[in-house]
């Protein structure tokens, strides 16, 4: 479905849009593309005045702060390297965003994200970021529960894995909010803000 409206109250959410993650092989854009794009909706949503939310993930070097729960997947060996954990500088330093650092793969977890858009009137959110079946779903999921209207810019988001993108993009977004394009939806937020 493409995307059919945007509340005059809408917040770009941005997902791990940092160093080391824009780095990784991505699929069906690469992370230099999705920044691009991601860039391209920030520049309309602060035009308009609408809230732009950088959300990060970091850990401490020990795993101290990681979840902990067991799984299949054997931690990264060896440390991080300085300043992994920095947003882009294509996205950092914008006076007016807002900066939300998790420790999960959802950004509502054990962050102020849904405090900071409360307080904003906010009633939609507008997603992009890496990675498509893990953070943006993730985070996509988390505010579909908590009653935000969702939408998912698709071609400004990517994975690791494409049959996990697809999956996101084809099974489980539909389920919680509407998808479009960057050029989709940076139209309707024109139209929403005239």
């Amino acid at each position: 479905m493409t995307v059919t409206a945007l509340d005059s109250s809408s917040a770009l959410v941005i997902i791990d849009l940092q160093n080391a993650i824009v780095d990784a092989p991505t699929v069906p854009y690469t992370g230099s593309e999705v920044v691009a794009r991601a860039v391209e909706l920030a520049r309309a949503f602060h035009e308009y005045g609408a809230p732009v939310v950088l959300v990060r993930v970091t850990a401490r070097a020990d795993g101290s702060d990681a979840a902990p729960g067991r799984n299949e997947i054997p931690s990264l060996p060896g440390s991080l390297p300085h300043g992994w954990d920095a947003i882009v500088d294509d996205l950092a330093d914008h006076p007016d965003d807002i900066t939300v650092t998790k420790r999960t793969w959802g950004a509502f977890y054990g962050t102020d994200l849904d405090l900071q858009l409360r307080r904003r009137g906010v009633t939609q959110i507008v997603l992009s970021g890496l990675t498509t079946s893990i953070g943006v779903e993730s985070t996509a999921r988390t505010a579909y529960e908590h009653g935000y209207h969702v939408t998912l810019a698709t071609d400004a988001m990517a994975d690791l894995d494409i049959e996990a993108h697809r999956n996101s993009i084809e099974r489980i977004f539909p389920l919680l909010g509407e998808t479009g394009s960057t050029p989709e939806i940076v139209e309707l937020l024109a139209k929403t803000r005239d």
